[in-house]
This record gives structure tokens, sequence and C-alpha cells, in this order.
């Protein structure tokens, strides 16, 4: 028989998880640089097990529902953070920060996400416990954001990171200098105090992480409405995100598919919260402030399957598709290759019997 988590163990293992990143992200700040393969491929494999694990102690101690809602959570919202990581490639480029900086800014990335989706939690969970009708906002905007993920990007817009408001405001307003002064803010230049590129990439990232937060909550209240669950799923998710960065690399580009199963996940919650807010409907207007029997609640190993599904039919189709065209550029090359040799070989014959003057 499922049964809640105890506020004991809520209590504890927060303060264990927040630990271990803060701690993490310490070690970055006294010794940045840039981790090779082994170790980035280490401390992801590690952050992962410890999810997994994290999940099984959740079984033990609250039963099946909020392990399985903790695993589809844990699933989605680290899906959604390697889509983060896409944006966070583009900007690192688009700014030009030195490669041994960019763990530094990853760090400042990460905090401010983790700030920004406490807060996010907590009005939601504080919201959707007085007004439920908000599943209905939740789950069109995750609709909207469905259809907009899955549309077909030019070249332009996925290579390009266009500067929002906040961001061509500053440029406006702060004394800028084109050259970094290592992770630093600001500059010293003939005795005037200027502010660095440094400032304008930790705008960017944070507030690309605004944006990600509003898209990951709503999907993560579409699981599962407990506050601790909604939290640790996001602390994992930001675990490792880091190593993960360096680990996946190049990578990111072989993942084309990866927009169109995160389209298909948010598509399933948003549809999701609709029908839960069908089905406990309270909205006077809408079939007299009574719910729709019809309506029927998904359950959590629904959503569970459906995004585990997405996500190796889009990794697999990704990875399949980047393998040919790698083997078609490849036998493109070689038939250019022997073209020119033929086309060199014949020359060398004509010439060879041509008759000497």
């Amino acid at each position: 028989m499922d049964h809640q988590l105890p506020a004991t163990f809520e209590v504890i293992t927060l303060g264990a998880m927040i630990a271990l990143l803060v701690a993490d992200l310490l070690i970055v700040g006294r010794r940045p640089h840039i981790p090779s393969m082994r170790e980035s491929a280490l401390w992801v494999g590690f952050y992962v097990g410890l999810a997994v694990i994290f999940g099984g102690i959740v079984w033990g101690v609250g039963g099946v529902t909020p392990a399985a809602e903790f695993y589809a959570g844990w699933l989605m919202e680290y899906s959604l953070s390697v889509d983060n990581l896409f944006v966070f490639v583009i900007i690192m480029a688009r700014f030009a920060v030195p490669r041994e900086q960019q763990q530094r800014v990853l760090m400042v990335g990460i905090i401010m996400a983790l700030v920004f989706r406490a807060g996010f939690i907590l009005a939601g969970a504080a919201l959707i416990e007085q007004f439920t009708w908000l599943f209905y906002i939740f789950g069109a905007f995750l609709i909207y954001t469905a259809i907009q993920q899955a549309r077909p990007e030019s070249p332009e817009e996925h290579d390009d990171y266009k500067e929002n408001a906040l961001i061509r405001s500053m440029r406006r307003v702060l004394p800028l200098h084109h050259q970094y002064n290592g992770s630093r803010l600001t500059t010293n230049i003939d005795g005037r105090r200027l502010f660095t590129p440094m400032i304008i990439v930790f705008l960017a990232i944070g507030s690309t992480d605004v944006l990600f937060a509003v898209d990951s909550i709503p999907a993560i209240f579409g699981i599962t409405k407990d506050p601790f669950i909604v939290f640790s799923t996001n602390l994992f998710a930001l675990m490792g995100l880091r190593q993960l960065y360096f680990l996946l690399g190049g990578l990111l580009d072989r993942l084309v598919y990866l927009p169109l199963a995160l389209s298909a996940i948010l598509g399933f919650i948003g549809i999701k919260l609709i029908l839960e807010a069908l089905h406990t409907n309270t909205l006077s207007w809408i079939n007299g402030g009574e719910g729709f029997e019809w309506a029927p609640e998904v359950p959590i190993w629904l959503s569970l399957t459906v995004i585990v599904v997405s996500l190796v039919v889009g990794t697999v189709a990704s990875l399949w598709k980047s393998a040919r065209d790698e083997r078609i550029e490849a036998a493109a090359e070689a038939a250019a290759e022997a073209a020119e040799e033929a086309a060199a070989e014949a020359a060398s014959e004509e010439a060879a019997g041509e008759p000497t003057k």
C-alpha cells in the first residue's frame, strides 16, 4: 500500500542533496579546469546512479507511486536540462567564453537555475493547492510549447543565439570592454572601471534559466503535485549537468530528433493536465462547476512509459540519422576523390600520348 513520505526523510534528503550539489560547485570555484572525457563520464555516471538509487530508496520509504513519480519527473527534467545545454553551447560560442572559464559560467548558471526553479516550485505548489483550474492554463501552455518545439528550425535559427530585450538594454547601459579578465565581471582599463563580457554571459545564462523554468515547472506538476518530489527531480536534473556539458560536446549536434522527443513529452503532459482539470473541474461556468466523469485520470505508469519511449526513440533515431549522414558524406567524398584521380589520370595519359614538338 502506497503511503506518503515522512517529513523527516524529506528534510534530511533535501539537505543532503543540496549539500552535495553545493560541494560539487565549490570544487569548480576553487579549481577551474577543462575536465577530461573520463572525468566527465565518471561524474555523470555517479549522479545518474545516485538518482536511480534515490528512486529505490523513495520506493522503500514511500511506496511505488512516489518512486514512479520521481523516476518519471527526473527523466523528463533531465531531458529538458539536456535541451538547456543546446542553448548553453550557443551562448558560450556566441560570446567566445574561454574554455577554461566555461565550468565557472556553468556553475553560476546552475545556481541561478536552482534558485529560479525553487521559487517557481513554491509559488506553483501554493497556487495549485488553491486554484486547480490553473491546470487548464498549464496544459494549454505546454501544448503550445510542444508545437513550438516541434517546429523545424532553419540552420541560422539553430546556430544563432538571439539576445533578449534585457541583454540588449544592458549592452546599451553598461560600460563594456571587449576582452575577458578571467572570471571577473570588471576590469580596469587606463584607470577606468569597465565591465567584461562575462556580465553579459551571466545575464544570458540567467534569463535562459528563467525561460526553461517556465517550461519545466508546469510539466513536472503534470506528473506530481508533491513539492518534495518536484524539487528533488529538479535537483537531480541539475546534478552533473556541468560534467554532461563537457561529455556530450559535439554529440549535442547529433541529437537532431531530441526536440521532437521533448515535444511529444510536453504535449502528452499538457493533455494530461487538461484532462485532470476537466476531471476535477471547479469553474462554475464550465459544466456548472462539476467535473467531467468521462475525462480519464492518466496513471503515472503511462506517463513514465511515454517519457522513456519518447527519449529512447528520439535518441536512437538521432544517432541512426547521424551515422547515415556520415556514411553518405564519406561516400560522396570518396566518389569526388575517385573522380579527381580519374580526371588526373586521364589528363596524364592524354599528355603522354601527345607528339613531341
